[in-house]
C-alpha cells in the first residue's frame, strides 16, 4: 500500500509526500513549487522546510540538492 503525507505551509495545502523504498517524493500542488515537484527526500521535514522556504522566498536554498535541476527527476 501507498503512503502518502500531507505538507502544509502555514496552514496552506503545498502538496504530498510519498514514501518510495529510500526517500520521500514530493509531489507539488502549489504552482510555486513547481521546481520541488517530483524531487526525492531523505524526510518530511527536509520537505517541509524547503517547500517553506520557497513559498517565503520565491527560491530555493542555496547549495540544496534540489536547487540544481540534475537533482530533481
Amino acid at each position: 500500500m501507498i503512503q502518502s503525507h500531507i505538507i502544509e505551509v502555514a496552514g496552506v495545502f503545498a502538496g504530498a509526500a510519498v514514501r518510495t523504498s529510500e526517500n520521500f517524493r514530493f509531489i507539488a500542488v502549489d504552482p510555486r513549487l513547481e521546481d520541488l515537484d517530483q524531487s526525492e527526500w531523505p524526510s518530511l521535514a527536509e520537505i517541509r522546510r524547503v517547500a517553506a522556504h520557497v513559498i517565503n522566498t520565491g527560491r530555493l536554498p542555496p547549495r540544496h540538492p534540489a536547487a540544481h535541476k540534475e537533482a530533481i527527476g
